[in-house]
């Protein structure tokens, strides 16, 4: 399968100015196209082909004064732009087919768009020298803080810049059967929530980190400071990258939790089975902004790509299962019950179950894994402490002492 690797890049003045050209360059090429395409439509004449276009709108725009500063940039990066939109259309006529999710027509971008990209393929030439270092053409060599090494040869580089002012460089490498991990026993359900991020069916919850709550006070203090400065001044252009370095942080600090925790699981169980939540409709009501920042759907997403490479198997259950109705000892259906009710007894066998295990324990059964509970707190009743364990404990530990099941803390 194909991967993304990226890794932060540190360019220096001189090639700050030539990514800053190569991103106009690739976003005028775009624009140009699209307008070509969109004068076609709405003429009744069919799509220019990605052929035409590219004689056209750089082959011969490169000759004229008004578009001779393209010739200033690899010629590749204006290359992969075309196809860009050519990706986009099809993408658009095909969720209009119902072949995939349905995705907007293509726009014309903005010069104000805060993030940009360029993309190199091998005809570029580019390449990593032994110093370690990006050579990019026409760009120069970038230098690259590496934190890990490429599995493959990369097949193509794009030399991204964020909201934040930061520059990154993503390759795509291809990863081969060699990665898939030994076989395992164990399998796992997982019930995801607010107040604890992941309920596993063993009994282990995983806390809930809640990285833009923390932030909160920080981030309203930045966007104050963004909404005083006057519009157009270099001030507020200051205040933005603040801002937008702040929301930055929350993101790699949530995207870091998801992938630590994800590999965890892939690595432990054989089987990992979710319930495939309506995460959408979830950010329609008033937990909206709790639910963006438990990052549910971008975590499945890592469990998904990561149990295709490594040899495991994710099973997703549909989102009407009753998992929180249904008693997992006898499998009787006890009803609907609120929020609020976290630990409920049921009513045919007398069973104490946690509400959030018990959810965890269904799912992994709805997903048809055989699963153990013996570690998770389900009981048959309530039971008197026996004398010689009653009296007086340690001081309990600090309360961010929970947080040590999380993986990497």
């Amino acid at each position: 399968m194909q991967l993304r690797y990226s890794f932060r890049v540190y360019p220096g003045a001189g090639q700050r100015a030539a990514l800053a050209r190569a991103f106009g360059c690739a976003r005028v090429v775009y624009n140009d196209a699209l307008r070509v395409r969109e004068t076609a439509r709405g003429e009744g004449l069919p799509f220019p082909k990605i052929g035409d276009l590219s004689k056209q709108l750089i082959t011969e725009a490169k000759t004229t004064p008004e578009r001779a500063w393209l010739g200033k940039v690899s010629a590749v990066i204006l290359q992969q732009s075309l196809r860009d939109l050519d990706v986009a259309y099809r993408n658009f006529f095909e969720g209009l087919r119902g072949k995939r999710p349905h995705v907007g027509v293509p726009r014309f971008k903005s010069k104000r768009d805060t993030r940009q990209a360029v993309r190199f393929t091998a005809n570029a030439r580019w390449s990593i020298t032994p110093g370690g270092k990006l050579r990019l053409p026409k760009i120069g060599d970038l230098k690259v803080k590496w934190s890990r090494t490429l599995p493959s040869t990369p097949s193509t580089v794009t030399v991204v810049k964020d909201s934040a002012g930061r520059y990154f460089a993503s390759f795509v490498v291809e990863t081969g059967p060699q990665e898939v991990l030994p076989e395992t026993t164990p399998a796992v359900g997982v019930d995801l929530g607010l107040t604890h991020f992941a309920v596993l069916s063993d009994g282990r919850k995983i806390g809930s980190p809640r990285f833009l709550r923390r932030a909160e006070k920080r981030l309203k203090k930045a966007q104050r400071e963004l909404s005083r400065k006057q519009k157009g001044s270099r001030n507020r252009d200051k205040a933005r990258i603040k801002v937008a370095r702040a929301h930055a942080r929350v993101a790699d600090a949530r995207r870091e939790f998801h992938h630590r925790l994800s590999t965890q699981l892939i690595r432990e169980n054989q089987a990992i089975a979710v319930e495939d939540l309506a995460v959408k409709g979830l950010a329609r009501t008033r937990l909206a902004k709790s639910v963006h920042d438990a990052g549910w759907s971008a975590f499945i997403a890592m469990l998904a790509y990561k149990a295709a490479r490594y040899g495991r198997v994710l099973i997703r259950i549909g989102r009407f299962e009753p998992t929180s109705q249904v008693c997992s000892q006898c499998g009787v259906k006890d009803g609907p019950k609120p929020l609020h009710v976290r630990v409920w007894t049921c009513g045919a066998c007398g069973t104490v179950l946690d509400r959030d295990i018990n959810a965890a324990v269904n799912i992994a059964k709805a997903a048809g894994l055989a699963v153990s509970a013996c570690r998770a707190q389900i009981s048959p009743g309530l039971v008197p402490a026996q004398r010689s364990e009653a009296g007086t404990h340690p001081k309990p530990p600090p309360a961010r002492w929970e947080q040590a099941g999380i993986p990497g803390r």
